[in-house]
């Protein structure tokens, strides 16, 4: 098989898959259960729209098409023949079935076919964790309205990274304080199709309780806008699993668009343009390496993900504070049990269970 250089993948489709021929199968029998379109004409002013969204269906369902024969040459030894389209199809067949960004709505997500059905198990856990992880918002900041997600960890603590903190907070020696004029909260909304009413809690941020020299995390200082308590906190892993590499994990953020993407104008297309909203990014973690303070692992995120936390999907603790990723290698995240015993998190209160 060609090598594509800067894939979004970080995780081939031959570990992610248990039967490559089976996921082929999966994503023809989807393509034929599409509704066809209409032969109705549109009205003139609809026209532009919907000939756009017709070609966006018709390039996804060209790639996904591609991307089946490659698993299927794959799955027979034959990576090399495999054609740049159909690498691609793999990618994008990764991407929505290997490892989906499920949107969120109404504090929930849709049932899942295939490997990831196993959710469905799990789905009010899941929904707890979906609760209690927000989007960071600023005011008087000048050129961005959000800047990464923060979730839940002590009875008035979030946890998000430092390099998300540092867009609105500074150290003075003593402390941090706010950049002049600016002020920021935590939206636990935010949710794909969700108008203005159905906005989500809203938690002032009223303090930078500290920023990690060491490692990218900060811990802030939260209270509800319109009184009223807190949700319990995230129990937070105070001892490593015993079975990484390979353990199911996954993620609640906010991924936005990224220009980074191998061939972004193609991936646009396939996944239409939601970007800035909730989703559950289910994945494995793919390596620990504890000398750096770093958990890798392949969930599908983007930049809007700074500050996300990486659950257990066994238990549900939060493993890992994600910090970023490069495409084609993974994700990295801090192991947060780790710092059990750090001055900044026992300040905190951090939820260590």
């Amino acid at each position: 098989m060609r090598s594509r250089s800067r894939s979004p993948v970080a995780t081939g489709p031959e570990q992610v898959f248990r039967d490559l021929r089976e996921v082929a199968q999966r994503v023809r029998d989807g393509l034929a259960r599409e509704i066809p379109e209409s032969s109705e004409e549109l009205p003139a002013d609809e026209l532009p729209a919907g000939q756009i969204s017709r070609f966006a269906r018709q390039e996804r369902d060209r790639v996904l098409s591609a991307g089946a024969v490659g698993l299927e040459k794959l799955a027979e030894g034959r990576a090399d023949e495999i054609s740049d389209d159909e690498s691609f199809g793999m990618e994008a067949i990764v991407l929505l079935e290997g490892r989906p960004a499920i949107l969120v709505q109404n504090h929930d997500f849709t049932p899942q076919e295939g490997d990831w059905a196993v959710l469905d198990g799990h789905r009010a856990a899941i929904r707890e964790s979906i609760a209690r992880v927000g989007r960071v918002e600023v005011t008087g900041h000048s050129s961005l309205d959000w800047i990464g997600t923060a979730f839940l960890v002590g009875p008035d603590a979030v946890m998000t990274n430092r390099h998300v903190a540092a867009e609105f907070a500074h150290g003075d020696g003593t402390g941090w304080t706010f950049h002049e004029g600016m002020s920021a909260e935590l939206d636990m909304g935010e949710e794909y199709g969700a108008v203005p009413e159905d906005r989500g809690p809203a938690y002032e941020v009223s303090e930078v309780l500290g920023i990690h020299r060491d490692v990218d995390m900060a811990l802030l200082r939260v209270s509800p806008a319109a009184g009223g308590p807190l949700p319990t906190p995230l129990a937070v892993a105070g001892d490593a699993p015993a079975d990484l590499p390979g353990r199911p994990v996954y993620c609640v953020g906010y991924p936005a668009a990224d220009g980074r993407r191998n061939e972004p104008e193609s991936m646009r297309r396939i996944f239409m343009d939601i970007y800035n909203v909730k989703r559950l990014q289910p994945g494995t973690t793919t390596e620990l390496v504890p000398e750096q303070a770093v958990i890798k692992h392949d969930c599908s995120t983007l930049g809007g993900n700074s500050g996300s936390p990486v659950f257990d999907l066994t238990d549900h603790r939060v493993l890992g504070l994600h910090f970023g990723g490069r495409y084609g290698f993974g994700n990295y995240a801090v192991p947060l049990w780790q710092f059990e015993d750090d001055p900044l998190l026992r300040r905190a209160e951090v939820n260590f269970v």
